[in-house]
């Protein structure tokens, strides 16, 4: 089996509703993962639109340390005792929502799931994505993602 993951809220390759829209309705998505590898000690999420006119995409959401029993973090959270919600490029820890420029045409919001093989990585909530990103890098045994899109017409 692979490592999966699934959501109440959002569909791969569908269009993010506005409870995930920065500007509505500002809240994380329920997100779900099954089957992950042996050896997981925790897992991580994050959510990156790599298509935000910055030379570097944007940070929505980073989230680690999530302990191995939990199978799913809620719509709108809480994140389980013991996470660390990193700091996202609006400059605060926790979910931003999707918030593109206004006619800058359709963004992809990724939100991945990531299995860890350490049951703690090195971050704070001041901690940027890029941070979150480099610890990530050497400690995923496995990973899965739904991609939604969003587009402010303005």
């Amino acid at each position: 089996m692979a490592f999966t993951l699934t959501s109440n809220d959002i569909t791969d390759a569908g269009v993010l509703p506005d409870a995930q829209v920065y500007a509505h309705g500002n809240r994380s998505p329920h997100l779900a993962w099954s089957d992950a590898p042996e050896g997981t000690k925790s897992f991580a999420i994050t959510c990156y639109d790599p298509d935000a006119p910055t030379g570097s995409g944007f940070w929505h959401w980073t989230v680690a340390n999530i302990p191995a029993d939990v199978p799913e973090i809620p719509t709108g959270g809480p994140v389980p005792a013991g996470a660390v919600e990193g700091r996202t490029d609006f400059g605060e820890p926790g979910f931003g929502g999707a918030a593109p420029p206004p006619g800058h045409g359709p963004h992809r919001y990724i939100f991945t799931v990531f299995a860890v093989d350490t049951e703690t990585l090195e971050v704070t909530p001041q901690d940027s994505g890029a941070k979150f990103g480099f610890n990530l890098h050497f400690h995923t045994l496995a990973k899965a993602s739904i991609t939604a899109t969003y587009e402010n017409k303005g």
